[in-house]
């Protein structure tokens, strides 16, 4: 391997070490994100019976054949069917129930006469509301007037018309967001076999860092990395602990990161892996015993984002990725190697931000290093109907301390290693960030 790595040889490296985190069974709503291990059949049917789809009456469609206005079918109402009911009337010639939405079809009846096609039992014109009692409070000897015809079946739900028993609810590898989540609920399944969300832990390093919130003092800035990697870290999915900024001290890192790999599936840092006198991440994870693991720093043909860090250790061989300090290089850094580690984690078939094809939008030429790739920052316009390709704009320089221009960046652009000059109009690839 050359002294500097490539970005794919340095991902590559990153990926064959993580390994799938081992499946756990969780309830339904601590399984929301995950990735289901197991095939999950249907065990009843649903709907698990015949229903009513509308508010109406329950009736025979022979009773109701021929009705209008003029001429409306006139039926005996002999009881009430809500949702839940167990008893069921049985619907017989010239009979009628009164049925709500998701009751389920009492024996003899084959259809369903929505409200507004009746006077709602009150022997008068047409209503269109269910409020209306039949002419016995408790529901029978009443009457109601039906103003049309309906063929069978009509608004009723069949038993098994959205999934029948023994058919695959879920394949094993779907990931579960809220509508499968709802479906396992419908076939009443309280938990699944998935792999969990790693918990990732994020450490800033660096004396000058200071809390959100406090007062700055002489030579300090704000600690902003260990705040967009740990909501960079629960974007990617991930259960994200923010442990803070950690001062330029050997001892106490070290103290930090052994105390944190116990609740650690994969633990992220930022700053102190370039050369520098104060250099801490890179001295402590350098001189690791060898019975604990090893972090290797490099050099990457890149910008920004040049010094990494990767490694495992701990007795679990927790993987460690070490990110540059400057905010920019964090979270570009963040969105090409840690994203894909945490979701390979996961056990996520694809673990890559989606990329896309667009026509550069600029005033004045891009320049970029010779046998460095770049990752700009852009804002990204899909393209509009009919077209093939969208439209970027850089955001912001190329300075990878400059945070607000990220913060109005939708995409990165991706600028190969050999080329050197990007022209208006010229396409290039965009790594998608939404």
């Amino acid at each position: 391997m050359s002294e500097t790595w490539s970005v794919e040889e340095h991902l590559d490296d990153i990926l064959r070490s993580v390994r799938p985190l081992e499946p756990i069974e969780l309830q339904l709503l601590d399984a929301q994100g995950c990735v289901l291990v197991e095939d999950v059949p249907v065990p009843t049917s649903l709907p698990p019976f015949d229903n009513s789809s509308m508010d109406g009456y329950a009736v025979r469609t022979a009773d109701v054949e021929g009705a209008s206005e003029e001429f409306p079918a006139v039926l005996a109402v002999i009881g009430d069917v809500a949702a839940g009911s167990g008893d069921l009337p049985v619907v017989g010639p010239g009979q009628a129930a009164r049925i709500m939405t998701g009751a389920a079809m009492p024996p003899g009846a084959e259809a369903v006469v929505p409200v507004e096609w009746t006077d709602g039992g009150l022997g008068g014109g047409p209503v269109d509301s269910m409020n209306a009692r039949s002419a016995d409070p408790a529901g029978g000897a009443g009457e109601v007037r039906v103003h049309r015809p309906v063929p069978a079946g009509r608004h009723v739900r069949p038993r098994g018309s959205d999934v029948q028993a023994g058919a695959l609810a879920l394949s094993a590898g779907t990931v579960l967001g809220p509508p499968q989540v709802g479906l396992l609920a419908a076939i009443g399944r309280g938990s699944v076999r998935v792999r969990p969300r790693p918990r990732v832990v994020v450490l800033s390093t660096g004396s000058e860092l200071v809390p959100p919130g406090e007062q700055l003092g002489s030579g300090q800035i704000y600690d902003s990395n260990s705040f967009v990697l740990t909501s960079a870290a629960r974007d990617a999915g991930a259960i994200s602990y923010r442990v803070g900024a950690v001062a330029d001290d050997a001892d106490t890192l070290r103290a930090t990161i052994e105390d944190q790999l116990i609740r650690a599936d994969l633990i992220v840092t930022s700053g102190g892996v370039s050369v520098g006198a104060y250099d801490v991440v890179k001295e402590v994870l350098s001189k690791i015993d060898e019975g604990s693991g090893s972090v290797e720093f490099r050099r990457l043909a890149m910008q920004p984002g040049k010094p990494q860090g990767f490694g495992l250790i701990g007795p679990e061989r927790t993987p460690v990725l070490a990110l540059p300090g400057n905010p920019v290089s964090a979270y570009v850094s963040f969105e090409l190697f840690v994203r894909p580690a945490v979701r390979a984690l996961m056990g996520r078939a694809s673990v890559r931000r989606e990329t896309a094809r667009a026509r550069l939008e600029t005033e004045e030429p891009l320049t970029s290093p010779d046998g460095k790739r770049q990752f700009l920052r852009g804002s990204y316009l899909p393209p509009a109907a009919g077209e093939t390709h969208g439209a970027v704009r850089p955001v912001g320089g190329s300075g990878s301390h400059l945070i607000a221009a990220l913060a109005q960046a939708n995409v990165l652009i991706d600028v190969p290693e050999k080329t050197t000059l990007l022209a208006a109009g010229e396409e290039v690839t965009v790594v998608l960030l939404d």
